[in-house]
């Protein structure tokens, strides 16, 4: 145990040095493996701890999430219930909405189709007016193509005038005062005769028509052709006027004057406005241009002096009516008279009734004032009026 086994600096180690150095390196290491494995230990204790720290960490999350979950999924089929419910409610509305927006878009289309069935019916009444309107413009252009034909052949313009001039004679004045086709002693023929009353002479018309003469003058290109045409317009208008007071204008046979007869208002209007020397010309031979208007005019003018003329002639027929008329104011008058009379009689009979019956009523009243105690009774009573005593005799009556 002794034994030696090495010397560290002075120092000799022995065995049983070594073996006690041994045993304590030995505790040493004994106490550093418990230490390790006490701390190893302890380590392991505290993870142990920290796990189950971290286990019920991880269960109290898990509770908390199981319990939110929970919470979620009420919540979520609380949110499924409450869609369902608005769901319902927005299919219910909108099924509603739906319904009115139908029910309205039906009525209006109701409605469109109504007013288009009475805008497609007034259409239709409008197309058979534009139908109307032009067959009426077809029958009219056919009038007046006709009437321009008629106007382009002088014997048919001429028989135009005389047909205007027939019409309004025999529209305005009584058959006995006029005559057509009026012969004369010179023999020739008037279009038209007018008598006026107490006059034999007769006052003649007739008709011209220079539609020909004033159409080149209206439709002149130039000036020297509107010359032309103003020079042929006065000579056909002069001649006219000249046969007219040639033929027509008869000393002792006819009237001082002859009217012609301008069958169209615009040719009258242009000669009387452009040709005032043609107007004043015939003026001088006593020829008179009339349009249609101013021998309607005329016309007008004889009708008066025809009424005139029959009042004159009825004047003694109106005489004695009126005096029959007096005769018969004059009998009325003696028959009212006669009445007045038997009104006169019976006034008098009233009045004597009257007088009865104020002397009825006086013996009344004194009868009324009659006392029984003795008193005298008075001699005579006041006469009553005549009304007060028609009053008391009704009282009494009633």
């Amino acid at each position: 145990m002794d034994q030696l086994l090495f010397v560290i600096g002075t120092q000799p180690v022995t065995l049983a040095h070594a073996l006690i150095a041994g045993a304590a390196l030995g505790f040493l290491l004994l106490l550093a493996v418990l230490r390790a494995v006490s701390r190893a230990a302890r380590h392991s204790a505290e993870e142990a701890d920290e796990q189950a720290r971290r286990a019920e960490d991880l269960e109290t999350r898990l509770i908390e999430l199981a319990r939110t979950q929970a919470e979620t999924v009420g919540r979520v089929q609380s949110m499924a219930e409450v869609l369902a419910q608005r769901q319902g409610e927005l299919a219910r509305a909108v099924a509603e909405r739906l319904d009115a927006s139908s029910h309205r878009v039906g009525e209006s289309l109701a409605r469109s189709a109504e007013a288009t069935h009475e805008n497609l019916a007034k259409l239709n009444e409008r197309l058979a007016l534009v139908d109307q309107a032009r067959a009426s413009l077809g029958e009219l252009s056919g009038q007046v193509m006709s009437l321009r034909e008629t106007l382009s052949n002088k014997q048919a313009r001429g028989a135009f005038g005389e047909g205007r001039l027939q019409a309004i004679i025999a529209d305005g004045l009584p058959r006995d005062s006029f005559a057509f086709q009026h012969t004369l002693g010179n023999g020739r023929r008037a279009d038209c005769a007018i008598f006026l009353p107490g006059d034999k002479r007769p006052l003649l018309v007739d008709s011209k028509f220079p539609l020909e003469a004033v159409t080149a003058y209206r439709e002149a290109p130039t000036a020297e052709a509107r010359k032309q045409a103003e020079t042929r317009l006065k000579a056909d208008v002069g001649k006219h006027v000249k046969d007219i007071a040639e033929r027509y204008l008869i000393s002792g046979e006819t009237q001082d004057i002859a009217m012609m007869f301008v069958p169209s208002e615009s040719v009258y209007g242009e000669l009387h406005e452009h040709f005032d020397d043609v107007i004043q010309q015939a003026f001088r031979a006593r020829v008179i241009l009339v349009s249609p208007s101013l021998l309607m005019l005329a016309v007008q003018v004889v009708q008066a002096i025809c009424k005139d003329a029959r009042m004159r002639e009825q004047a003694d027929l109106i005489r004695a009516e009126c005096g029959k008329l007096v005769a018969d104011v004059m009998r009325l008058r003696d028959r009212v008279g006669n009445l007045q009379k038997h009104f006169g009689q019976v006034t008098d009979d009233v009045s004597q009734a009257l007088t009865s019956a104020d002397k009825i009523a006086k013996r009344g009243a004194r009868i009324e004032q009659l006392e029984f105690d003795g008193e005298p009774i008075p001699a005579e009573t006041p006469p009553l009026p005549m009304g007060e005593g028609l009053r008391q005799i009704r009282g009494a009556a009633e």
